[in-house]
């Protein structure tokens, strides 16, 4: 009974998760995410009662006919789901939380040749995009998003959002009640805040221009309109307005919202 309600909240979980998803039979046959996990739960029953031998062969089969590897000593939670999933990697200590998403390329990977922990662990409600790899014994906080391509060597706060090489992170300013899978609303760190430190230089040209030659100036320059200069507001496009992010506080970004 056990075993089928696992089946059941798995083959939920992706009619809540691809709207590609049309009909049960469909899901069952077609969705290498699905028996691979299938597949996980098998060589770790075999891997826990000390047939590590017979586990390891059995997730190498597993990752033949469907192109996604999990080790056998992995530790996953209810709901994961895996899409698409070829050339995902899940490290032998790895531990992922419920209702979490995996994309196709994603690697949850180890930096050390030391024995335990060295893989990460991914929280409740986290979705990690194609290609991004998270790598090292951290924790990326529930809730949290990684996008896709990001390289993650460093704990991600609950609620935030990861992208670049390395990944740069970025505080929520409110948490998603619900899966995230918007992976086009994307912050632009770095862009945005080369965009304020340019503006901020434009400010202070004019600034030394008028000091220097008072007499060619005509308009005030920025600085009057009760801002300080260190923060700027852009438009999002849809007639909102968010704040751009201040300089990283220990590695750490926060931005007020980015609608994400």
């Amino acid at each position: 009974m056990s075993m089928m309600r696992t089946i059941q909240n798995d083959i939920r979980s992706v009619f809540d998760r691809d709207p590609a998803a049309r009909t049960t039979l469909e899901v069952l046959f077609a969705y290498p995410g699905l028996h691979a996990l299938w597949g996980y739960h098998i060589s770790h029953w075999l891997w826990v009662h000390d047939l590590k031998f017979l586990g390891r062969i059995f997730s190498q089969l597993v990752r033949f006919f469907t192109g996604i590897e999990i080790h056998p000593g992995a530790r996953i939670g209810n709901n994961l789901f895996i899409d698409h999933g070829m050339g995902v990697v899940i490290g032998e200590t790895s531990e992922i939380g419920d209702n979490v998403t995996l994309y196709h390329q994603v690697t949850l990977g180890g930096v050390s040749l030391e024995k335990g922990k060295r893989h990460p662990t991914i929280e409740n409600n986290v979705v990690i995009g194609a290609g991004a790899k998270v790598l090292g014994a951290i924790v990326v906080g529930e809730g949290s998003r990684i996008g896709s391509n990001a390289v993650v060597v460093k704990d991600v706060p609950p609620n935030s959002v990861v992208v670049g090489v390395p990944g740069q992170v970025v505080v929520r300013s409110r948490p998603k009640e619900r899966v995230d899978l918007h992976h086009d609303n994307l912050p632009d760190t770095i862009g945005i805040t080369l965009s304020s430190v340019l503006s901020r230089l434009d400010e202070l040209e004019k600034q030394v221009e008028s000091h220097e030659h008072p007499e060619l100036v005509t308009v005030t320059s920025g600085g009057s309109n009760g801002h300080n200069g260190h923060e700027h507001i852009h438009g999002n496009g849809n007639g909102n307005e968010s704040h751009s992010p201040h300089a990283p506080d220990h590695g750490v970004w926060r931005g007020e919202d980015f609608q994400i």
